[in-house]
């Protein structure tokens, strides 16, 4: 099994081990979830803590986010887990509209999906507001040094498509623009292909647009540079 589908496949059992936690209570009596079958991957390093669905619905949404998010995302919103996105320095409303695509089935991820339908429209604005409070997280160092040849054909690439423009100069985002700076490489390169193939929505059509200018060959090369992008003092220039 690939480190990949072993991160996929651990994610998955995380969420259905929190959603099934949460949903075992019964006549006032609770049941302990059943251990995942062998061969299924490496378990999750954060278990759900075991709380009844009227627990959870007085709970306050930080604390929500432990048990359902926090397996997968990462208690503090960044995680190393392959083609899971980091939630850290995110915008509330891009947040609550990515929600709500993953609710209303226009975006699809098996993990994702099966917590978003459990979600009220009062629960797509708490999760947001508290995911939108959590501060960036810097990026672990990478293994080897970025590629300089790479990188500046990056840079001339998100400078040719004025990513500036919308991401900000540091490409930390706002409103109902992601942080891609330091987001991981792998969840970069499956966005852009999916914008580029047109298969990812978002709430404009502004990035499908954007993305269908730049050549496939291209796309991974750009998410390898926004993956290594380190903040202000590497700030883009649209021209």
């Amino acid at each position: 099994m690939t480190r990949r589908a072993a991160g996929l496949l651990s994610c998955t059992a995380a969420v259905a081990l929190a959603l099934m936690v949460v949903s075992l209570q019964v006549g006032g009596q609770q049941k302990a979830p059943a251990a995942p079958p062998a061969g299924s991957g490496p378990r999750p390093a954060a278990k759900a803590p075991a709380v009844t669905p009227y627990e959870l619905a007085a709970m306050s949404y930080a604390q929500r986010f432990a048990v359902l998010c926090a397996p997968c995302h990462g208690a503090n919103g960044r995680i190393e887990t392959p083609l899971t996105p980091v939630l850290a320095g995110q915008p509330s409303l891009y947040v609550i509209t990515q929600l709500f695509l993953f609710r209303e089935g226009r975006r699809s991820n098996e993990a994702m999906t099966a917590v978003a339908r459990t979600l009220t429209d009062d629960d797509l604005r708490g999760f947001s507001e508290f995911i939108g409070t959590l501060p960036p997280v810097t990026p672990p160092p990478p293994a080897t040094p970025p590629d300089p040849i790479r990188m500046a054909r990056g840079q001339a690439l998100a400078e040719q498509h004025r990513c500036v423009f919308c991401h900000g100069a540091g490409l930390g985002g706002g409103q109902q623009v992601p942080c891609i700076g330091g987001q991981h490489e792998d969840y970069l390169q499956a966005s852009l292909r999916g914008f580029h193939s047109g298969s990812r929505p978002g709430y404009t059509q502004a990035m499908t647009e954007a993305v269908s200018q730049i050549p496939p060959e291209d796309l991974d090369t750009l998410a390898y540079y926004v993956a290594q992008f380190r903040g202000p003092a590497a700030a883009l220039t649209g021209k």
